[in-house]
């Protein structure tokens, strides 16, 4: 995803100006070592469930004050460095689009999406 081409995208939307007060972005990267106990990690395989996604956005947009949000989230064989997990939340002030961007991370890691390391 590029990231600020997608912005300029929301942007376009006439709601945005009377909506938005703040555009978070998260970019998910593979790490060259394991969480668990930092081993290192050649690459890994992953799988995104796009219905768990969508499910998840929907009801993330739904929360008072956000505007869109916007998830791109890779599937396959991966290495170190590669771009993983794309999110963007728009919404109206940090209080509402700090947590929301939170939970969407928290939950579709935890939800829609499974990974090997390798």
């Amino acid at each position: 995803m590029d990231i600020s081409k997608k912005i300029a995208e929301l942007k376009e939307d006439p709601a945005f100006v009377d909506k938005v007060g703040m555009v978070l972005v998260h970019n998910g990267t593979v790490r060259s070592w394991s969480r668990a106990d930092h081993s290192q990690v050649s690459q890994i395989e992953v799988h995104a469930d796009p219905d768990k996604i969508a499910a998840i956005c929907s009801e993330i947009e739904q929360r008072e004050g956000i505007f869109r949000v916007v998830v791109e989230a890779r599937s396959g064989v991966m290495k170190p460095g590669d771009d993983l997990l794309f999110l963007i939340v728009a919404g109206d002030i940090r209080e509402h689009v700090k947590p929301a961007l939170a939970d969407l991370l928290d939950r579709i890691k935890a939800e829609a999406i499974t990974k090997k390391e390798m």
